[in-house]
């Protein structure tokens, strides 16, 4: 646990120093929120009703910029070779690293939503059901992204590969987000519904993901 725990506090240091952690996530979350109106023209109704949509998207590309780093830091310099003959399983190391990469990254976005979210005219409601499902879904996010990370250590220039290997993937956790948010908001679908599969995602996630990103890590052995 000693050594989870280092990992744990090393990946988050890396994090805020190398990929720009929390700062830089939030501020390009802050530059889609209001590039978005600029492109679609000054109607707060319209901004209103697709403030979701807004969010979701802009929590969705800012939860990438990190994840070329993952496993590519440590691949070059020797530390991920240390992290594959380690006494702990390579699953729970893997799983520690996207717990760091969640926590400097996926929530602070959560916590930035509802101050965005008034740059978009959101009412209190809508503030509050996009900041849970965003608190829901992020870790999706990040597990999904986790896969790709792993796959895309080993091949050139993977991190231009990782937006297309992971942006497919994350597309379900995008429309059950903006849909149980939506739900929240105007209905008519019960909210339940598509948070209750939203929270069913990142579950499988957190099953699928550490064991895939393991698999595909011991496979550059």
């Amino acid at each position: 646990m000693t050594a989870i725990s280092a990992l744990l506090l090393r990946d988050m240091k890396l994090s805020v120093r190398i990929g720009g952690g929390a700062l830089m996530g939030v501020l390009f979350f802050l530059l889609v929120v209001t590039i978005v109106p600029f492109g679609i023209g000054a109607d707060m109704a319209l901004l209103q009703r697709i403030g979701p949509a807004i969010l979701w998207i802009g929590a969705l590309l800012a939860s990438l910029l990190a994840l070329d780093r993952l496993f590519a830091s440590d691949h070059e310099d020797g530390s991920l070779d240390l992290i594959l003959m380690g006494n702990a399983p390579l699953e729970f190391a893997v799983a520690v690293k996207a717990l760091a990469h969640w926590l400097t990254t996926g929530l602070p976005l959560v916590v930035a939503a509802p101050v965005l979210g008034l740059l978009l005219n959101l009412d209190g409601l809508a503030i509050g059901a996009v900041a849970l499902t965003l608190l829901a879904g992020t870790p999706a996010l990040t597990l999904i992204g986790l896969i790709g990370a792993a796959l895309a250590v080993a091949l050139r220039k993977g991190g231009l590969l990782l937006p297309v290997l992971i942006l497919p993937l994350t597309v379900p956790v995008l429309i059950f987000g903006v849909s149980a948010a939506n739900a929240a908001i105007v209905g008519p679908v019960p909210f339940g519904t598509p948070f209750t599969i939203l929270c069913a995602l990142s579950l499988m996630s957190l099953v699928v993901g550490p064991f895939a990103a393991a698999a595909a890590l011991r496979h550059l052995e």
